[in-house]
């Protein structure tokens, strides 16, 4: 495993390229991959300085998307001429802002108002529509070396993976083993789609596993970092679980409870609205399985 020291340096895997990002891969920022020769870079969350080297030599001939979050995109404004590629499944949110919110499933106004000026200010948010898409299951020859392009829902409706055939490098993106667990608060992100995931890439024979956030280098197999961060997804099932046990509780109740970030924290539209969203997948996972039901006095168990 990279140590968190090497972290500020490159790391190299025949031509695929691991480009640590600023902030130590954390949000708002991601890390990115570079396929030397063909000139690929995969996501643009990383560093807006190494991105200008690298269109100044030796180029940047693509842009590829994991998914469409905003962390992804923090410097796309870099790559301005750069034509990018992204999965079909996720041209929405990227062609129109209201959209984007929309499809992170955020209601409440003043939380809307919160995020629209936030991904014009940071993120520098402007409509962006694909020259062409990624489809899940082809393999494409770089030159240099060939790519599977993996479908991951779950995370998102259209996240996708890579896996680099010759050098053994898999690319998991936000399937990123860090000790917060995996996000599935979107309007359409699914808990056991993101399980099954998490699963077909842990069964992957790769030699390198690379991702999105934090450390993101993983040079020996991560078996025991894959069980934790699956654990993550029971670990606040069985809080909320634990939580029902007394009796009926609204969304306000179980938001206070702070099972996903632990402790209150700002900006209320984003840590507040997270836990909600959050918690809001595992009630609905319970519902369809019968654990819960939804009532006027709130969610309560069904035994």
């Amino acid at each position: 495993m990279c140590s968190k020291d090497a972290m500020t340096i490159e790391k190299s895997f025949g031509p695929v390229h691991f480009l640590p990002a600023a902030n130590s891969g954390r949000y708002p920022n991601s890390n990115s991959i570079y396929v030397e020769g063909a000139g690929i870079l995969i996501d643009a969350g990383a560093d807006s300085n190494r991105y200008r080297q690298l269109r100044a030599g030796p180029g940047i001939c693509e842009l590829w998307l994991s998914h469409w979050h905003e962390d992804h995109l923090t410097y796309i404004d870099e790559l301005d001429g750069v034509p990018f590629r992204q999965s079909a499944l996720e041209q929405e949110p990227l062609a129109d802002l209201e959209s984007f919110l929309d499809w992170y499933g955020i209601a409440q106004p003043e939380y809307r108002d919160y995020w629209r000026a936030n991904l014009r200010d940071s993120f520098r948010f402007r409509p962006r529509r694909a020259q062409s898409y990624l489809r899940a299951g082809e393999i494409i020859d770089l030159g240099t070396c060939h790519v599977e392009v993996i479908g991951t829902p779950g995370h998102t409706p259209g996240h996708l993976g890579f896996f680099f055939r010759e050098p053994g490098v898999l690319f998991m993106g936000d399937y990123d083993l860090t000790r917060f667990g995996p996000w599935y608060g979107d309007r359409d992100s699914d808990i056991d789609q993101l399980i099954a995931s998490t699963r077909k890439l842990r069964e992957i024979d790769a030699r390198v596993w690379l991702a999105s956030h934090e450390d993101g280098c993983f040079e020996s197999p991560p078996g025991e970092l894959f069980d934790r961060y699956l654990a993550v997804i029971d670990e606040r099932e069985g809080k909320l679980l634990d939580y029902l046990r007394g009796g009926p509780r609204t969304m306000n109740d179980i938001a206070a409870q702070h099972i996903v970030y632990r402790k209150p924290r700002e900006p209320l539209a984003f840590f507040d609205w997270g836990e909600r969203a959050l918690m809001g997948k595992h009630l609905d996972r319970m519902r369809r399985t019968g654990t819960v039901v939804q009532t006027e006095r709130g969610f309560e168990l069904t035994g």
